[in-house]
């Protein structure tokens, strides 16, 4: 039983309270490593306390978990939620209830039907969504309305990789498990910043490399976290994977490493392959188009080719490109034709995003799939799926994927879309044209936990969801295991399940077959047509689809045992009680592979260059990912001060001559520009770039900051076979962004609505939430002589039982404004040039205390604190806050040369390990100090 029960503990007090405790284990809601977690919640009569730490037993982490996932309680307030069901743009919106806002929307959407047809309606949904509700909102739209426009923001990040599993190998998955990294004699990652963006699966990898020979290579265009303990780093010019390893596919075949028996038994198409990739048989035009040095990629294809155990891992830097799906196929054809696959520590493996999307790919959840990896295309597909679910249409053709979704609500196409658990107006490329969009749409429904979003600024309908904590059903992983998602909070009064909010709509349409009254209904339905008509591989039927995808061993799945399913991978072909944890670990060990042939296929891949290139005026490559401490949006991890202060503002990262070259500076201000679009960044200076490139986060909002979704920005252009956006390149200009003077505000939290005014007042905001205060670093134009510095000139607080206190100095351009009641540090303002502001951090310890001495009422006003020694410094371990000053002060005194010695000091580095780059960092600097 994987479930801990709930603990009754009664403690006796002179008042008789009641103690419980309960522990469930549940998954982690953020990457698609799929950590289990273990979350506590303690109640008493004075209220409850949650904890969460990694799930021991889960097979994915084994108790690790990163930043995000330790700080996860630190999310689960109600102080953003959407809590009531709401109708009405902007100032007409108001509450009203469940029944008639699904009466509405089945009324609506049946009066589109009736005057434009079922193309006239599409959904967008999310990777956030557990798999029982992917597989209701899939049946409603393809199986009842008969349309396949849906599409999900998994298609932002591996939906090339799907196509490229699907032509290389007739399905699509995922061939290998978490563990054959750690049985591999050589890892590859190719785009993928896995210590910040996968951290658990890169601290599995290196712990590996600790215990065994293991060689990391890492391929990135930026020196990135994950290349401090790479063997080999090639910083590989945008946009060149497919050069890379046509490249190396060249290189393997022409020096002899083709498994022959392999590639004859098992594959077909080697000779396109080949003829494709012929202008990379030179592998000094293989260097001179990659821009990585003739040696170093020397160094890698001799690796590659005369190490037996390779796992190629790799994810957005591949999958988010107009060739994603070649790049894909172009890492799989060196797999294949080495026969470095379906063995212990031999795989390509793509690592997926989110925390579903692989459960979303089981059960159709692109715009170009079926449930159950049956294709929309096919008529014995279209057959076996609308027989199964008895359905009145099935959709017969592709719908409309994202970008082009969002271009057809433009232009009237679509009159009705439902989004749901998801940000468009922030995650998608040109991402005002999404803006636009859902301003001219005549309908738009949105479903979703938070009320305040960029997207749901435009709805019509909001439907208030269920949030992590609150979700019962379950979730698929990168390695397709299978986890449970428990509900452990009690759910808000008004807040639903979003499959059963499309069960309401569809029965009010007059549909059958959505009668589910609990998710486990929904899953056993999900594993039925997993293995309806799905044949076996040694004897396929032309009446039958083969999918390796199959759940067949819990389709007699009894609620008791839903409720206790332990992770487990697909495929599922034995009942519960005869499952060994090891059968679906690997596939293809026998070397069947989903294509008719039973073979998998080579692909030919043309290495084409991206579709934009750099001009004149805009003469640089942006390349936006993920940080450490971020999710997506930011609604989530946006609400915890402990993940807001590694990487506190909206930032680009830039060469040092580039800064030079067009005028910007370290922690200035720089306009970051496009053809689709602009925004207003932080310039940090980075070696670890190459020049002519730019790197910027995809998390800030405008709930975070006045101009700062780089989304914005992004090049539209897509994939033509996947559909996936360019985020990875995308032609750019900096150029400064002229302010008079800059600031920084703090004003304790709850009273943010107090300082709109201000912000309206300024160019330039960004919030920082930290413990008790929220910051806001702040810029404007107007003349300092015309600026009126007192707190009062900025916020409403005049009532006379507040304390003021005020430093000004006109020469000095600056001044310090202080509010305070009962001795209470209420708000703080100090403007003054750049380099003048005060610590950040160092402010932020103020408001903690209860009441200020006189010491520190002086500090606060002149902005700096009395001693250095009196605070750590910007944040640097966020697992166990440790600051930047603390750990260069216990380095210098202790003489430390190694991070391991850090961490026996202070802990820091000792949980997830993202932060040990940044700490053998100020390792060397003291190092190069004290030898100067």
């Amino acid at each position: 039983m994987n479930t801990i029960p709930a603990v009754q503990l009664q403690s006796t007090t002179d008042n008789q309270l009641e103690y419980s405790v309960q522990t469930t284990n549940t998954t982690c809601p953020y990457c698609g490593v799929g950590c289990g977690v273990s979350a506590t919640v303690e109640k008493t009569v004075s209220g409850q306390r949650i904890s969460v730490t990694g799930d021991q037993e889960h097979p994915s982490n084994f108790g690790r978990l990163c930043i995000k996932g330790s700080r996860l309680a630190d999310t689960l307030g109600l102080e953003t939620r959407l809590l009531q069901p709401m109708i009405g743009r902007g100032d007409l919106r108001k509450v009203t209830t469940w029944d008639d806002v699904t009466e509405q929307i089945a009324t609506r959407f049946q009066q589109c039907i009736d005057t434009y047809g079922a193309e006239s309606i599409a959904f967008y949904v999310s990777g956030q969504l557990l798999t029982e509700d992917y597989y209701v909102v899939n049946k409603f739209v393809k199986g009842y309305l008969g349309t396949a426009n849906i599409d999900t923001n998994s298609r932002l990040c591996m939906s090339s990789a799907v196509a490229a599993h699907k032509r290389s190998f007739g399905e699509d998955l995922v061939p290998a498990s978490y563990k054959d990294f750690e049985h591999t004699d050589m890892v590859v990652l190719v785009g993928s910043n896995t210590a910040w963006c996968h951290p658990v699966l890169y601290q599995r990898i290196m712990q590996a490399k600790t215990e065994r020979d293991l060689t990391v290579v890492v391929i990135d265009p930026r020196f990135t976290a994950t290349c401090e303990q790479a063997d080999l780093h090639l910083p590989i010019l945008p946009g060149q994977d497919v050069t890379l390893f046509n490249g190396l596919l060249q290189y393997l075949y022409q020096q002899g490493y083709t498994d022959h028996s392999f590639v004859t038994a098992y594959t077909e198409n080697l000779d396109s392959a080949l003829l494709a990739s012929d202008a990379e048989a030179d592998i000094k035009v293989v260097s001179e188009k990659t821009g990585i040095a003739l040696e170093k990629l020397q160094q890698f294809y001799q690796m590659f080719a005369q190490t037996d155990k390779v796992m190629s891992l790799f994810s957005m830097g591949v999958n988010q490109s107009s060739q994603g799906v070649n790049k894909a196929n172009a890492i799989i054809n060196c797999h294949l034709l080495t026969g470095k696959i379906g063995q212990l520590g031999a795989a390509p493996f793509s690592m997926t995003g989110q925390p579903n999307a692989m459960g979303g790919r089981e059960v159709g959840g692109l715009a170009n799939m079926l449930a159950a990896h049956m294709e929309l295309d096919q008529p014995l597909h279209q057959e076996i799926v609308q027989s199964f679910w008895h359905s009145p249409r099935i959709a017969s053709k592709a719908g409309l994927k994202a970008v082009d979704l969002f271009q057809a609500v433009e232009t009237g196409k679509i009159k009705a879309v439902w989004i749901m658990a998801t940000n468009p107006l922030v995650s998608l490329p040109d991402a005002d044209q999404v803006k636009r969009a859902l301003n001219k749409c005549e309908f738009v429904v949105v479903s979703d936990i938070c009320q305040d979003t960029d997207t749901t600024a435009f709805a019509d309908v909001l439907l208030p969801a269920l949030g992590w904590g609150e979700k019962d059903g379950t979730v698929t992983n990168s390695e397709r295991r299978i986890s449970r998602q428990r509900a452990f909070l009690d759910t808000p009064e008004h807040t639903k399940a979003d499959w059963w909010a499309v069960c309401q709509v569809a029965k009010k349409m007059g549909f059958s077959g959505f009668e589910f009254e609990h998710a486990h209904q929904i899953f056993q339905e999900h594993a039925e047509l997993s293995s309806y008509q799905n044949a076996a591989m040694s004897h396929r039927d032309e009446a039958k689809a083969f999918r390796y995808f199959n759940l067949s061993g819990l389709t007699q799945i009894s609620q008791s045992d839903y409720d206790q399913l332990k992770p487990i991978q697909w495929p599922v072909l034995k009942s519960i009680d005869e499952l060994n944890d090891t059968d679906s670990e690997r596939l293809f060990v026998q070397g069947q592979y989903s294509h008719s042939s039973k073979k998998a296929k080579f692909i030919a891949t043309d290495a084409i260059a991206p579709v934009h290139a750099t001009t004149h005026q805009y003469p640089l490559i942006l390349n936006t990912g993920r940080i450490r401490d971020q999710w997506h949006t930011m609604t989530r991890t946006g609400l915890s001060s402990n993940l807001t202060t590694h990487r506190a503002e909206p930032y680009c990262e830039i060469h040092p001559q580039d800064a030079l070259k067009y005028g910007v500076r370290e922690h200035g201000l720089v306009e970051v520009t496009s053809n689709w679009g602009k925004c207003v960044l932080r310039v940090h200076l980075s070696e670890g770039i190459r020049r002519g490139q730019v790197f910027a986060p995809i998390h800030w909002n405008d709930q975070f900051a006045s101009d700062a979704r780089i989304g914005k920005v992004v090049n539209p252009v897509v994939d033509s076979i996947s559909g996936e956006p360019e985020f990875k390149h995308t032609p750019v200009m900096l150029n400064p962004f002229y302010v008079h003077w800059q600031g920084v505000l703090y004003i304790r939290e709850g009273m943010e609505q107090l300082i709109q005014t201000c912000l309206k007042n300024v160019v330039w905001w960004t919030k920082v939430k930290m413990t008790k205060v929220n910051r806001f670093e702040i810029a404007g134009r107007n003349k300092l002589d015309e600026v009126q510095y007192a707190l009062k000139d900025f916020l409403p607080f005049d009532d006379a039982s507040f304390e003021w206190m005020n430093l000004s100095d006109t020469s000095m351009q600056m001044s310090h404004s202080i509010i305070l009641k009962d001795g209470i540090l209420i708000a703080s303002l100090y403007i003054a040039p750049a380099e003048m502001l005060p610590d950040r951090d160092w402010v932020a310890t103020l408001f903690k205390r209860e009441r200020l001495s006189a010491l520190h009422r002086k500090a606060l006003l002149a902005g700096m604190p009395m001693s250095m020694s009196s605070h750590d410094g910007p944040l640097v371990c966020s697992c166990f806050k440790v600051g930047k000053n603390k750990i260069i002060e216990t380095i210098k005194t202790q003489n430390i040369t190694h991070e391991k010695q850090v961490t026996a000091c202070l802990k820091a580095g000792g949980n997830c390990g993202s932060c040990l780059p940044e700490i053998r960092g100020l390792i060397k600097a003291c190092q190069q100090e004290i030898d100067a």
